[in-house]
């Protein structure tokens, strides 16, 4: 069965503006801005009939795709596409450290070595097998027209597979809070209709 599928990665937190590693072990709410993006989001959207929204079991996409769940919209949260693990940098400030750690792992997964992880967190394979799940479940559904929010790295490793590239190219995909992708999946081929689109942001970047 034919699928529309909106993919959103979830409002701005604090973390987000302070530049502040959030992964899987943060479950931090949306901020002012965030709620400003996601309202934004959901008055360009809101006319779109989704038979399903699905998040990750983290606060910040829940709160994100609120106002969808208040039209009374199935709702279905799950873990697989919650953010990475980053093990014990989550809640640190981005410096030398973090700096360091990071591009070591980039480093790893480039060379293929995608079983590594920073210092108890989640690697890239590990990552992976619960996003094929989460897609092989997608995929299965009844329901056609889906919205789903998620994370920043689990959206770039989502569209790693959903473009059948190395999980290394995973750091060629850059998205913004509430940043848009938009597929149409039909037979096993998902077909891009957006990247990235913020064009729903333009009445706040212009505020």
């Amino acid at each position: 069965m034919a699928k529309d599928i909106y993919l959103i990665r979830h409002g701005e937190t604090d973390y987000n503006r302070q530049g502040r590693v959030q992964g899987q072990g943060i479950d931090a709410s949306i901020n002012a801005l965030g709620q400003l993006q996601a309202q934004a989001f959901f008055d360009t959207y809101m006319d779109v009939p989704f038979d399903l929204v699905v998040t990750s079991g983290l606060r910040r996409t829940h709160q994100t795709v609120e106002p969808f769940r208040k039209l009374d919209i199935p709702f279905y949260a799950t873990k697989d596409i919650n953010e990475i693990s980053w093990g014990r940098y989550e809640g640190m400030a981005y410096g030398d450290e973090v700096s360091t750690a990071y591009q070591q792992m980039i480093r790893e997964w480039g060379l293929g070595n995608y079983n590594y992880a920073i210092d108890g967190g989640e690697s890239a394979r590990a990552l992976a097998d619960r996003i094929e799940r989460f897609l092989h479940w997608l995929t299965a559904l009844e329901e056609e027209t889906i919205l789903i929010c998620s994370h920043g790295r689990t959206l770039r490793c989502m569209l790693t597979l959903i473009h059948q590239r190395p999980l290394h190219e995973m750091e060629a995909y850059h998205h913004h809070n509430t940043g848009l992708y938009r597929f149409a999946w039909e037979r096993g081929v998902y077909h891009t209709l957006l990247e990235n689109d913020i064009s729903h942001l333009e009445p706040i970047l212009e505020s």
